[in-house]
């Protein structure tokens, strides 16, 4: 079980995520350098606020 670095939830690594949730990963991996330390719920929060205000990675 890790602790999210952001709700400070419980989550393992282990589960499976949604599609929003492994864009949220590549962008914990490419943009934040935080990959890991994020739920599911809030690497799917962070895919769709960059979708909606972060323009220059909607491509």
């Amino acid at each position: 079980m890790k602790r999210c670095g952001i709700c400070s939830e419980t989550f393992e690594d282990s589960a499976e995520y949604s599609d929003d949730a492994k864009a949220g990963e590549w962008l914990a991996e490419e943009v934040w350098q935080d990959a890991g330390t994020l739920c599911p719920k809030c690497l799917e929060i962070r895919t769709k606020l960059v979708m909606m205000y972060c323009h220059e990675y909607n491509t």
